[in-house]
């Protein structure tokens, strides 16, 4: 039996937060440019680049535009645009 002194204390109430879960809104912010698959958007933030999905204002989010994104990234997402990792954009507005 091992000795109950030598277990960390951990506090239950602390969750993994080193991962967002498919359900954390992550904001990306930066210059949106044309992916190298027709009619696709991508953004790099921080070193990664996301391809950009989901239902936005075209006049607000297109090839040129400096933009701040809220949403969530979808690792899991089958796309034809064959590049970046999938950001499902909820909220898009032009970067101050």
């Amino acid at each position: 039996m091992p000795d109950e002194t030598s277990i960390p204390d951990l506090d239950p109430t602390m969750g993994d937060t080193s991962k967002p879960g498919s359900d954390s809104v992550t904001t990306i912010s930066g210059t949106v440019e044309a992916g190298v698959e027709s009619g696709c958007l991508v953004l790099t933030y921080e070193g990664t680049v996301y391809g950009i999905f989901g239902s936005f204002d075209s006049s607000v989010v297109y090839a040129g535009a400096q933009v701040t994104l809220h949403g969530t990234v979808d690792a899991g997402m089958m796309s034809t645009c064959q590049q970046g990792t999938p950001f499902v954009v909820q909220e898009a507005e032009p970067a101050d």
